[in-house]
């Protein structure tokens, strides 16, 4: 008889990284459940996810032992990919390989797709996504959301702040990531295969594909052109099998819809 898996379920929120999640768990091939949650018309999470989380935000996942009655809750999405990645049969396939040849447990005998791999998981969520919800609330101050009287000084505003603070920070941030896909060495942030960065990665460069050349003049006339392997690599990840089998999922589990970016409906 074969060993009873632990129960993986998903508390999925719409336009969130829960979508990374998703694309995790159909690569590594684990079995889930999806508990959907829908977000209030204000764009926040609802509620609801408190009860599973104190903080109430998404990606979060609860895994509950064969026999077990009350789950353990997984919050934050690097945790989650390192949980995950580590307790999966196929988890090494999304890792490179750590050790030198003949280096295994020494300081520094890590190779370099280890250690860019490493940094990646921590940058994206420490670094680069932050960046990009500064750009989403400063947009919302720009919608319709905003009372149409105050709305031309709460516009200006963001403009101000866009072009003072998430301008330059984003320049900084696509140059990067450009060098560091130039020098990998493949098709992929760390190397020739698809790895769990790349998965954690792409949430945030595929919701802000169509936003870059709006937040300033870039040198080349378009993010596009001046940051060409970037963006042939953003395509290259919409291709894969696990982002189009999570959106297929996240369509199955929300009545057709799909979209990764959180949507106001003031």
């Amino acid at each position: 008889m074969a060993e009873e898996k632990p129960k993986i379920l998903l508390h999925w929120l719409n336009g969130s990284r829960a979508h990374s999640i998703l694309w995790l768990l159909e690569d590594l091939e684990e079995p889930y459940e999806v508990e959907v949650f829908h977000r209030q018309p204000n764009a926040l999470a609802p509620p609801e996810l408190t009860k599973i989380h104190p903080l109430g935000k998404s990606p979060v996942v609860s895994i509950t032992a064969p026999g077990a009655t009350k789950p353990v809750v997984l919050a934050e999405t690097p945790f989650i990919f390192e949980y995950l990645i580590e307790h999966s049969e196929k988890g090494n396939s999304l890792v490179p390989p750590r050790w030198k040849p003949g280096q295994e447990g020494k300081m520094l005998g890590e190779t370099e797709a280890w250690m860019r791999y490493q940094y990646l998981m921590y940058y994206i969520e420490g670094s680069f996504m932050p960046i990009l919800v500064q750009y989403i609330i400063l947009n919302a101050m720009k919608s319709t959301a905003v009372p149409l009287l105050v709305r031309p000084i709460s516009k200006a505003i963001a403009n101000r702040l866009i072009s003072m603070i998430v301008f330059p920070n984003m320049k900084k941030h696509l140059s990067f990531l450009e060098e560091q896909l130039k020098t990998s060495g493949g098709d992929f942030i760390t190397g020739p295969t698809l790895t769990a960065a790349d998965i954690q990665l792409a949430y945030g460069m595929i919701l802000a594909m169509d936003s870059f050349d709006s937040m300033g003049d870039w040198e080349k006339g378009s993010v596009k052109a001046t940051y060409p392997a970037l963006f042939a690599y953003a395509d290259r990840l919409q291709q894969q099998s696990g982002y189009i089998k999570a959106v297929e999922k996240s369509k199955e589990v929300d009545n057709g819809a799909f979209s990764l970016a959180p949507r106001l409906q003031l």
